[in-house]
């Protein structure tokens, strides 16, 4: 009897199968999509008593509060026989303990509450940042502020600190990429504070008093900006900021002015010899900053010349010619001052030489001839879609924003980023390449057993030798 009816049925979807009108095939390829709509979730901007900048993005997805202060400091500002610093003086802000709290006890109390305060200074700005669960708020805030405020600096914090850079750059030339790095950046910021490198001696002459007077220079309620987000109310969150920081007035001068960077290209073999099977090139001169109008017509033409797994530079030198495993470029727009073009990858010895001779015809290409229509769509996409992703979550959204008004950045910078990069044509990055891309004056920096090359250096210009002397 089962199997009566099961036969009956199969026949029965058999038939109705024959009825149907077959299925219409459809090419992936001829697939249509509305085009993708996207706003920036706008942040809400206030000002607190004292002049303080704060912007707010609520999320109640998760009970966690983020928030970040951004104040005005960096290495540019610290003394030249002190190099490193700032370096020091941004960590020991938050694990040098407080004026009440020890560093162990601060460290203790922020464990327990699963709560997290870090800081730092890089070249150009400061930063303390807190993360707590919105239970923990206002404990953690009242520690936040008495981070940024009374920093303790404690002295054996201060010793680790300086014992633990020092070992460092002791062995700062163990790592050839490191090498190429510090020696590039130096040539390309050279007699500017960008490109100074913290020595043994610069670090051991730092004192407590020094830090404590760098911290003050730079800790100061004009012209910091924090960025909030997460599981709190705006107005009770802000009133909470008030009573911590708002009464908070500044005490010294303001910080000094930081020349400009010479940003002529100049023709410069560099190499540092080190007995390792590979070698290390990055070639390249300074670029641009975020004022220029050209920025959009450059973001292009360096991704279609290295910034992608199917740029001109990764295409020819890894896919066609076999010579290195990564091979790219990046031209990183600066914001208070021009950033730098670079042009990198890693090769055999043998085939040294080679690399950095077709690496040279791929840059000089860009400023001969258009780009194809099919990789100035795909770069401009790439970069847009891109671009999308970095607003995933309140904390990135916030901090953006907050950043954008800290370093200066123009009115709508975000919001037309997109609408800029899709309306750059195959034109704009030719003349683009033509004036910011200058494969005749760059420096060449080479990190390898020069005994081992297919073909000395001097090819490419006379060579200056960087002699590698630990922590000198």
């Amino acid at each position: 009897m089962i199997r009566r009816y099961g036969l009956a049925l199969l026949l029965m979807l058999s038939f109705l199968a024959g009825c149907a009108s077959p299925a219409k095939s459809v090419d992936p390829r001829n697939l249509t999509y509305p085009q993708l709509k996207f706003a920036i979730p706008p942040s809400n901007r206030v000002t607190l008593d004292n002049g303080i900048v704060l912007y707010l993005l609520e999320d109640h997805e998760l009970p966690l509060v983020s928030l970040t202060a951004y104040f005005r400091s960096g290495s540019i500002y610290e003394p030249a026989e002190m190099t490193g610093l700032a370096g020091i003086t941004g960590a020991l802000i938050r694990s040098g303990g407080t004026a009440t709290l020890t560093p162990d006890a601060l460290d203790a109390e922020l464990e327990f509450m699963a709560s997290g305060i870090e800081s730092g200074i890089g070249d150009e700005n400061g930063s303390v940042s807190m993360t707590t669960l919105n239970r923990n708020l206002d404990r953690t805030l009242a520690l936040f502020a008495e981070v940024m405020l009374t920093p303790g600096f404690d002295q054996g914090r201060l010793d680790l600190h300086k014992k633990n850079t020092v070992e460092a750059i002791r062995r700062q030339n163990d790592d050839p990429k490191g090498i190429a790095a510090r020696e590039f950046r130096r040539a390309l910021y050279e007699n500017h504070p960008l490109g100074r490198v913290a020595t043994i001696e610069s670090i051991n002459r730092i004192s407590r008093d020094d830090v404590s007077a760098f911290y003050r220079s730079a800790m100061q309620p004009a012209g910091i900006i924090l960025a909030a987000s997460g599981d709190f109310d705006s107005k009770t969150l802000t009133a909470k900021l008030n009573s911590l920081l708002g009464k908070w007035q500044p005490k010294t001068a303001a910080l000094p002015a930081i020349p400009q960077p010479d940003t002529t290209p100049l023709k410069r073999v560099l190499q540092a010899q080190k007995q390792v099977s590979q070698s290390v090139i990055k070639m390249g001169h300074l670029g641009l900053e975020k004022n220029n109008p050209d920025q959009y017509a450059v973001r292009v033409m360096d991704y279609i010349l290295g910034g992608g797994f199917t740029s001109r530079l990764t295409q020819e030198i890894r896919s066609n010619q076999g010579l290195a495993y990564h091979a790219g470029s990046r031209f990183d727009i600066g914001r208070r001052f021009p950033g730098t073009f670079t042009a990198e990858t890693e090769t055999k010895s043998a085939s040294t030489a080679k690399a950095i001779t077709l690496m040279q015809e791929i840059i000089s290409g860009m400023t001969t001839a258009p780009v194809t229509n099919e990789e100035l769509q795909q770069a401009r996409e790439s970069i847009i879609n891109a671009f999308i992703f970095g607003f995933t979550r309140a904390d990135s959204i916030v901090t953006q924003q907050a950043r954008l008004e800290f370093f200066d950045y123009p009115q709508g910078y975000l919001e037309n980023f997109r609408d800029n990069i899709a309306r750059v044509t195959a034109d704009d990055i030719l003349q683009a390449a033509k004036k910011y891309l200058h494969p005749e004056a760059m420096t060449i920096m080479v990190v390898g057993d020069e005994k081992k090359f297919d073909q000395p250096l001097s090819i490419f210009g006379k060579v200056t030798e960087i002699k590698l002397e630990n922590g000198k």
